[in-house]
């Protein structure tokens, strides 16, 4: 850990020039351009963000708290959102979606999240669902079915996880049989998002024999009958969205309202999920960014024995820490992004790995910001649990990250570990802009990528002798010292 490196330095760390202690105390602009999340991002990009932060901080932050307490299911502020481009973010253009790519939207939820987690996590499900029909269905789906998802005039859910199969997907038995020219729907799906209050419902559900390749996906609309709902089920976290039981009781949908083949469900639920699990960890940056922004200032004005405590070492050591990791979440997050937009082959595994790492390091964050908060991060009055909990459930849904674990070591563990599975842009991004990442890791990041391309039975990276030199170590500065 970072904390580990930074004593081994001993008195050498306070001779640092803008030393950690100095930079913690007084330093909000340091720690702000370490973390900052428009690093590296193009003007356009840039532009997304910042509509989307302020969005976040105008319409969504004042409002999180009493969304959570109550309940409540923001309507109206997410068809604001929807105004601005945020209800079909990477639908395609003709049916009023904005045509964004996948590092485009992980931008835009990542800053979304800050204003509420849980909320956003919706908007990123809606988004998917949103994607799924544009991508897979026929044109008068499309233009029937997206546009009011991408005005959020209507909501949507996604139906994959049942009572029986959560991770084992492949094993629903929710089942659509033909019937003239209807599919009557028997079953039920478990911990769906927006369950009761969406209007489409993106259902998996068996049509043919036993695994993959007997699901097909479906679209049914509230109001059909034989659709019912659950009770309204209560969460420790994600409260500003119903979660409901859906259940199919001989319902009938038309024919027409399948997307894509019979039997293609499994492949779309897949690649649905792929940018699934980019959308949700970007949500879990969000509130580690913003977890992370309230405990720096918390530590600089709350006072123990005389000082603030933004002067304890530990504690600078701490939060020098959990911006690294932050760093480091956001770059494998954005990394599998770009991968998924250049349909790249390594792209599953490492859209898992980043879903993997960065739901549990922000979760680790946020509950160290807590922490960090002493007593009052237990109060419902600060908004650092509410991030901690709304982060929580990230680790289990789009696949649990002990699942993500396996998919990412099943797609090839070889490929997944060569040099070049780091898009060369965030690789430039990551040794000329973000020196935080770099020297928290200092040597260890050159032998890594080096023992990587040994696995791989391929040449280490041809990095510079420059590159080399800063990758070893070489600078003369640290991540404590660049806080």
């Amino acid at each position: 850990m970072l904390a580990r490196g930074c004593r081994r330095l001993g008195a050498s760390l306070g001779c640092l020039p803008g030393g950690l202690r100095a930079l913690v105390q007084t330093g909000h602009r340091s720690l702000s351009s370490c973390i900052d999340p428009s690093l590296g991002l193009n003007e356009e990009q840039k532009e997304f963000q910042k509509v989307a932060f302020d969005f976040a901080a105008r319409e969504m932050a004042p409002n999180m708290a009493e969304w959570d307490q109550k309940e409540l299911f923001p309507v109206d502020v997410m068809r604001k959102a929807a105004q601005l481009g945020f209800g079909g973010v990477y639908v395609q253009t003709d049916v009023g979606g904005s045509g964004l790519s996948r590092l485009d939207t992980s931008v835009i939820f990542e800053a979304l999240a800050t204003g509420c987690t849980s909320t956003t996590a919706y908007m990123s499900i809606h988004n998917m669902c949103a994607w799924m029909i544009d991508s897979f269905g026929n044109e008068e789906q499309r233009h029937t079915f997206c546009p009011p998802l991408c005005t959020m005039e209507k909501f949507a859910s996604y139906c994959l996880t049942e009572p029986g199969s959560g991770s084992d997907a492949a094993s629903l038995l929710t089942s659509a049989k033909k019937q003239g020219d209807h599919y009557i729907l028997n079953g039920s799906k478990a911990f769906i998002s927006g369950g009761g209050e969406s209007d489409i419902y993106v259902v998996m559900c068996r049509t043919g024999g036993p695994g993959p390749k007997g699901i097909s996906c479906i679209v049914v609309e509230k109001g059909t009958p034989g659709l019912s709902f659950g009770k309204k089920e209560k969460k420790v976290g994600w409260n500003s969205q119903p979660t409901r039981a859906v259940i199919f009781e001989d319902c009938a949908v038309p024919l027409a309202n399948r997307i894509g083949d019979e039997g293609q469900g499994f492949l779309i639920a897949v690649k649905g999920l792929n940018g699934g699990r980019i959308n949700i960890a970007s949500c879990s940056l969000g509130a580690a960014h913003a977890s992370v922004i309230l405990t720096r200032d918390h530590l600089k004005v709350r006072k123990q024995f005389g000082e603030p405590l933004a002067s304890n070492q530990y504690l600078q050591f701490t939060l020098a820490d959990m911006a690294t990791r932050l760093v480091a979440a956001r770059l494998m997050i954005r990394n599998a992004a770009v991968a998924l937009q250049e349909e790249r082959k390594d792209a599953v595994a490492l859209c898992s790995m980043a879903k993997l790492f960065a739901t549990d390091e922000c979760f680790a964050i946020c509950n160290q910001a807590l922490q960090m908060h002493g007593g009052y991060g237990y109060l419902k009055d600060y908004a650092v649990q509410q991030y901690m909990r709304d982060s929580r459930v990230h680790q289990i849904l789009e696949g649990k990250n002990c699942q993500g674990l396996f998919s990412s070591f099943r797609t090839g563990a070889g490929s997944l570990l060569s040099p070049v599975c780091l898009s060369p842009c965030l690789l430039d991004l990551r040794v000329q802009s973000s020196p935080v990442c770099l020297q928290a890791s200092s040597s260890l990041t050159f032998h890594r990528a080096a023992l990587a391309g040994a696995w791989c039975t391929k040449a280490a990276p041809a990095w510079s002798p420059e590159t080399q030199l800063r990758l070893r170590g070489g600078s003369h500065h640290s991540a404590a010292a660049l806080l």
